[in-house]
C-alpha cells in the first residue's frame, strides 16, 4: 500500500526551520523529491521512513499516519450546510482538496466551525436554547473531534492492555477476581464494595491517601468490573494518557481531563475485549452485539461501544458510529469512525428509531436510513439500563444505537431481514437546525439557513415549511 506524507513532511521542516534543500541533505535524497513528497505526487519508502525516524526523532507511525478518511468526512458533513446547495464540490475534488492543498481545508473546516458557533450564539441570543450554546463549545464536543481525527482507534492503549491482560486465558467469570488482584499485588490498592448510602450519587471513587477503590453495591457485575479496569489506567498507565491527552490539542483543563477519563474508559474495554479475539469473535457472529456481551462478560453497551474502536490498519472491523441518548432525546454520548455525522448538541433526528427503542425495552429496533448527501446507513438499537440507587430512581433507561454504511450490510446479522433497497429507507438528517429537508413532518424547528420567502397563502406539513 502506498503511503503519501506530503502534509506531515511539509509541517515538520516548517516546524524545524528547514528549507527543502536542508531536509533533502539530512535524509540523502534529492531536493526534487523532498518536493514530490511534499506535493503528494510521490509515495514515502519504508528507507525515507526510517531516516526520518533516525534524522528528526519522530515516530514513523505520527508521520505516516493518514487521517484523510476522517477529515475528508469532516469535509463532506460540512458541505452539507444548506449554505452549499448551489455549489457544493463533488467527491473527487473533495480529495484533491486533500491531496494538494490541506492546510486550505483545514482552514475551511475552523472557519465552518467558527461559523457554525457563532450562528448557535446568535440564536440563543435571539431566544433559543442557551443550553445549546454552551454544549456547542463543550469539552465533549473536543473528545469526540480528537477521536473522530483517531478514526476511534488508539493503537498505543490498545498494546498496553495486550500486555496489562497478558495472555487473557483466565475465564470471564474470574475477571472480577482477576482484576482486584491485580490492583492489590501490583499496586498496592484495595477494593471495597460500598453500600449506595455510603457513596450518594457516586458510582466509583477512588481514595488515592488511602489507596482503597470504593465501588457501589448499585453497580452490576460488568460495571463494577470496568471500573476498576478504569482505575488500573489511570494509575498504572498515567503518564500514556497525559501523552495522548498532549497529542489531542485540547487546551482547556475541563475538557483535557474529559479526554482523559474517555481514554482510561478505551484502555478499560480494550483490556476487556482484546482486539484479535474480539475481532474474530464479532465476525463470527457477524456482529451479534448480545452474543458479544455475554461472550466477553461485559454489557450490551460496552460490546457495541469496543465495536466501533476496531479499524487497526491490516484488521479492520466494520466501521461503525455509536451514539447514546436520553428519553427526551439529548445525546449523552458519542464516538464515530464513519462517514454519518452526529449531531453535535441537542437532540438527535427524530426520524431514527433509537426514539422508539423506549417502547420496546430490551428489543433491538433495525432500520435503513438515508442522509441528505443520498448516503445510506444501517442503525440497530436498543435501550441499556442504568444503576438504580434508591427506590426513587427506578426505571433509569438511556437508548444506543450502532450504526454502519450500507455497503456492510452482508457482514451484519441484523440486517438479513431488512429491506435494504433504497425506497425504504427513512429521510433523515443531522438534526433540525441543521437538515435541509423543509417539508418534513417531524420539524421542530425552522433550519439555520432558509432556502426561501416564506408564503402566507400556502401551509405545509409545519408551521416551517410555507
Amino acid at each position: 500500500m502506498k503511503t503519501f506524507i506530503g502534509p506531515h513532511l511539509r509541517r515538520l521542516r516548517r516546524e524545524r526551520g528547514e528549507t527543502q534543500a536542508g531536509m533533502a541533505r539530512a535524509l540523502g535524497i534529492s531536493t526534487s523529491y523532498v518536493n514530490l513528497l511534499e506535493k503528494n505526487e510521490r509515495s514515502v519508502s519504508v528507507p525515507v521512513l526510517l531516516k526520518l525516524m533516525e534524522s528528526y526523532g519522530v515516530d514513523w507511525r505520527d508521520i505516516a499516519e493518514d487521517d484523510d478518511a476522517a477529515r475528508l468526512a469532516d469535509l463532506r458533513a460540512a458541505l452539507q450546510d444548506p449554505l452549499f446547495d448551489q455549489s457544493r464540490p463533488d467527491l473527487a475534488q473533495l480529495r484533491a482538496a486533500r491531496a494538494h492543498s490541506p492546510d486550505l481545508a483545514e482552514c475551511f473546516l475552523k472557519l465552518h466551525a467558527a461559523y457554525h458557533s457563532v450562528s448557535a450564539r446568535l440564536l440563543s441570543v435571539a431566544g433559543a436554547d442557551a443550553a445549546s450554546e454552551a454544549l456547542a463549545a463543550s469539552p465533549e464536543a473536543s473528545v469526540h473531534a480528537f477521536f473522530r481525527r483517531r478514526r476511534n482507534h488508539f493503537d498505543a492503549l490498545e498494546r498496553a492492555a495486550e500486555a496489562f491482560r497478558g495472555d487473557g486465558s483466565n475465564a470471564a467469570d474470574e475477571t472480577y477476581s482477576w482484576i482486584k488482584r491485580r490492583l492489590g499485588d501490583a499496586l498496592g490498592v484495595h477494593v471495597r464494595l460500598a453500600p449506595a448510602a455510603e457513596l450518594p450519587n457516586t458510582l466509583r471513587r477512588y481514595d488515592e491517601a488511602r489507596r482503597e477503590v470504593l465501588l457501589s453495591e448499585a453497580l452490576d457485575q460488568p460495571n463494577r468490573i470496568f471500573q476498576l479496569f478504569h482505575v488500573a489506567a489511570l494509575i498504572e498507565h498515567g503518564a500514556l494518557l497525559d501523552d495522548l491527552v498532549g497529542q489531542s490539542g485540547i487546551e482547556d483543563a475541563r475538557g483535557r481531563a474529559r479526554c482523559r477519563v474517555e481514554l482510561a474508559n478505551y484502555f478499560a474495554a480494550a483490556a476487556l475485549m482484546p482486539y484479535d479475539r474480539f475481532l474474530a469473535e464479532a465476525r463470527a457472529s457477524k456482529y451479534d452485539f448480545d452474543h458479544l456481551a455475554t461472550r466477553f462478560g461485559v454489557s450490551f453497551e460496552q460490546a457495541s461501544h469496543r465495536a466501533a474502536t476496531l479499524q487497526r490498519p491490516g484488521a479492520l472491523g466494520v466501521p461503525f458510529f455509536f451514539l447514546r441518548i436520553d428519553r427526551a432525546g439529548n445525546v449523552t454520548k458519542r464516538f464515530n469512525s464513519t462517514d454519518f455525522h452526529l449531531a453535535e448538541y441537542g437532540g438527535a433526528c427524530p426520524r431514527l428509531e433509537i426514539h422508539g427503542c423506549f417502547r420496546t425495552p430490551g428489543r433491538i429496533v433495525s432500520q435503513l436510513v438515508e442522509m441528505p448527501d443520498s448516503s445510506q446507513f444501517l442503525v440497530f438499537a436498543r435501550t441499556v439500563d442504568r444503576p438504580s440507587f434508591t427506590r426513587r430512581s427506578q426505571d433509569v433507561r438511556l437508548a444506543v444505537a450502532i450504526g454502519c454504511a450500507v455497503e456492510h450490510a452482508e457482514a451484519i446479522g441484523y440486517a438479513e431481514e431488512m429491506r435494504l433497497d433504497g425506497a425504504h429507507a427513512a429521510q433523515i438528517g443531522i438534526n433540525c437546525r441543521l437538515c435541509p429537508r423543509l417539508t418534513c413532518d417531524q420539524r421542530a424547528q425552522p433550519a439555520l439557513l432558509p432556502s426561501g420567502p416564506v408564503d402566507e397563502n400556502r401551509r405545509g406539513a409545519t408551521r416551517y415549511d410555507s
